[in-house]
């Protein structure tokens, strides 16, 4: 019989991090981003909202959140507007608002892709319309307004 000198051990899988994230669009609560309540039906309980609502309504708050606002959530969770708006000049403030909205949204791994950026500009304030899109063919348009 022949022994080995050293043990031959089989090793686990290693699991990608982006494997680990449930990346189907699932019922959740409905939420009503103007009242900052959930939406309750008639008989007082909590209404759902579809998978690709939730994920709108998720887009919506993420891009309201201050990064580094919420000790609850992780630094890529948020925007840092603030420091966008401080830039000298519009175009330079478009583009990091631009940027800071991609990366909070790209957060998800739900999110393809974030494009199609159009700034409005009211006096010191802007509004921003962009076109988002989840890995399940559903592509949406959202607006902010800072």
């Amino acid at each position: 019989m022949a022994e080995t000198l050293f043990p031959v051990i089989q090793q686990s899988q290693l699991i990608k991090e982006q494997d680990i994230y449930d990346k189907q669009l699932r019922k959740s609560f409905s939420w009503d981003i103007e009242k900052g309540d959930f939406i309750l039906d008639g008989g007082g309980r909590v209404a759902e909202s579809s998978g690709l609502e939730a994920y709108e309504i998720w887009c919506r708050k993420a891009v309201a959140t201050v990064r580094y606002g919420c000790l609850a959530y992780p630094s890529e969770i948020g925007t840092e507007l603030d420091r966008a708006m401080k830039k000298k000049t519009r175009k330079a403030c478009e583009t990091a608002i631009e940027r800071t909205i991609k990366e909070a949204l790209k957060a998800n791994p739900r999110t393809e892709y974030v494009r199609g950026f159009s700034f409005t500009w009211e006096g010191d304030h802007v509004k921003v319309d962009f076109t988002v899109k989840c890995i399940q063919n559903q592509e949406f348009q959202q607006t902010a307004v800072f």
